[in-house]
């Protein structure tokens, strides 16, 4: 569910905030778990009420005035420049609108807990992608068969070797698709937006606000509006936003701060977990054991794409 436009593995530019008293890391480490793992039951609780649209549409309202209020606390302004301004629309559609969006329509057809699962191949889709694209990201061994197992992985979550069957190929390629939005989006930041000398807080606030813009002006013409106010998936949206969108973009800001970026994306590898067991235990879906085996296996072959070769050091005669 990253948001941001910090690219994986790079170390955030984040000033030195002012000595004041904070909540220890690992409990605010453990609060953003809660809150990326939780987002996928509030995507389903929202599409309850509201068509796909509507729900990131709100999702991107509620997330984008929270940004706005802790720029206002802070005194940050909006990046400058209409190349920065350019850069972000993209970031913003590939980063927010377009998998967010996905996401919602997914959960349509498939339960929450599978959209979790397939959220945590982002690093997979990011390890390939990153071969390709990156020259400076070499392969390794461990690396590519952290790649297979992932995918290995995947497949056990889908039961390849029943034919798929009982799964909605069509909700959970749109997930699949939502997870591979987001590595190609980091790339993509990370080739344009590196070094523009703006706080992360900054960009990230113009992105969703441009993301928000998008779906505002899609919203309209793919949707009718609701004919009733439906409170519960409105209150789920609400918290979508301003929790799974707003506040968790600050928390990982101040995580990356403090204990850097690799610590801090290690929440990846608890958002499955959480999704999968708040599906379960609040919305009842079903559970096969393949989903959470293949989940496991899954997780293991993303913790392997992430191990970088260590450094040689050179002798000095």
């Amino acid at each position: 569910m990253t948001t941001v436009t910090t690219s994986p593995g790079r170390a955030a530019t984040v000033p030195p905030a002012p000595s004041r008293r904070r909540l220890d890391w690992r409990l605010r480490f453990a609060a953003l778990s809660l809150i990326w793992g939780f987002s996928f039951l509030l995507i389903k609780v929202g599409t309850e009420g509201y068509a796909p649209f509507q729900v990131t549409l709100g999702r991107l309202v509620f997330g984008t005035a929270v940004l706005a209020a802790a720029m206002a606390v802070r005194r940050e302004r909006l990046p400058r420049g209409a190349r920065t301004w350019g850069h972000l629309t993209v970031a913003a559609f590939l980063l927010n609108a377009l998998p967010f969006s996905l996401f919602a329509y997914a959960e349509l057809t498939i339960p929450s807990t599978l959209a979790g699962i397939c959220n945590a191949t982002s690093p997979l889709w990011g390890m390939a992608l990153s071969l390709v694209a990156l020259s400076e990201d070499r392969p390794t061994r461990v690396r590519v068969a952290g790649l297979g197992l992932g995918f290995l992985g995947v497949l056990t979550v889908l039961g390849a070797w029943q034919g798929f069957h009982g799964l909605d190929a069509t909700g959970t390629a749109l997930a699949l698709l939502a997870s591979l939005s987001y590595p190609v989006g980091w790339i993509y930041v990370r080739r344009t937006l590196a070094g523009t000398g703006h706080s992360h807080l900054s960009m990230t606030g113009a992105q969703l606000l441009l993301a928000t813009v998008q779906l505002a002006v899609v919203t309209p013409l793919f949707t009718s509006p609701p004919t009733r106010l439906s409170v519960g998936p409105l209150l789920a949206i609400a918290a979508l936003g301003a929790l799974g969108t707003g506040l968790a973009v600050l928390l990982q800001y101040g995580l990356v701060a403090e204990v850097g970026p690799t610590t801090a994306q290690m929440v990846t590898y608890f958002i499955p977990v959480i999704a999968t067991a708040a599906g379960v235990a609040i919305l009842g879906e079903s559970l096969a054991w393949s989903t959470p085996v293949g989940a496991v296996i899954v997780l293991a072959g993303a913790a392997l794409t992430q191990v970088r070769p260590k450094s040689r050091t050179v002798p000095q005669t």
